[in-house]
């Protein structure tokens, strides 16, 4: 049973993190470029929503496990053109067929699963032959001293942040899963700390 940290504070914590302007900067370049039959892997709050173009997207599912941050997914503003369903599950054993979703948009969400790896595996699973895997991540900087510190902070910060990582690797992770990167970009976010400013962005393609 999730603590009253996870089911009152945390999500109120997150939505002023992951609302930050350097963030919503990254969702609005990464979002619109998604099309037909979407999925949101860890809609968390839907912070994504108000991004999708109705004229690109003819449905968007989200999936996240916390009840408390889909209540407010469901609240979250989007264009009523918009088809939103958010459903309960998990990264790792998403509840959809083989080749369901046009798009997979993973946004601030590879940081705080469980097990990457079987994440996009799914992702790859349910995007159909020609797919695209669209991501902004934070993630493991490429600077040693910076790395230094992201490693000792790590363990702290994970008990805070609802088992966010700071260190995972971003599109290497996602080319391992056997998703082919078209195009990626990098940076620090600025106004953001180091340690938790590294970010990769781009769009792969399934095979």
């Amino acid at each position: 049973m999730a603590s009253f940290y996870e089911r009152r504070i945390l999500p109120k914590l997150l939505s002023c993190a992951c609302s930050a302007p350097p963030m919503m900067k990254q969702r609005a370049k990464i979002v619109p470029q998604a099309e037909g039959r979407v999925l949101e892997l860890g809609i968390g709050m839907g912070l994504n929503l108000a991004f999708y173009d109705p004229d690109r997207v003819t449905s968007v599912s989200g999936v996240d496990p916390s009840p408390e941050l889909r209540a407010l997914a469901q609240g979250a503003p989007h264009d009523p053109r918009l088809t939103v369903e958010v459903v309960e599950g998990a990264a790792e054993a998403l509840p959809f067929p083989d080749a369901s979703f046009d798009c997979v948009v993973c946004t601030f969400t590879l940081c705080s699963v469980q097990d990457p790896a079987r994440a996009l595996s799914e992702s790859r699973r349910v995007l159909k032959p020609g797919g695209r895997f669209l991501f902004c991540e934070h993630g493991l900087a490429p600077d040693p001293g910076v790395a230094r510190w992201q490693r000792r902070v790590e363990p702290v910060w994970k008990r805070l942040a609802g088992g966010c990582h700071l260190t995972r690797p971003v599109a290497g992770a996602v080319a391992q899963a056997g998703l082919t990167v078209e195009r990626m970009d990098s940076m620090y976010l600025p106004r953001t700390p180091r340690i938790l400013g590294w970010n990769e962005w781009g769009a792969a393609t399934a095979a």
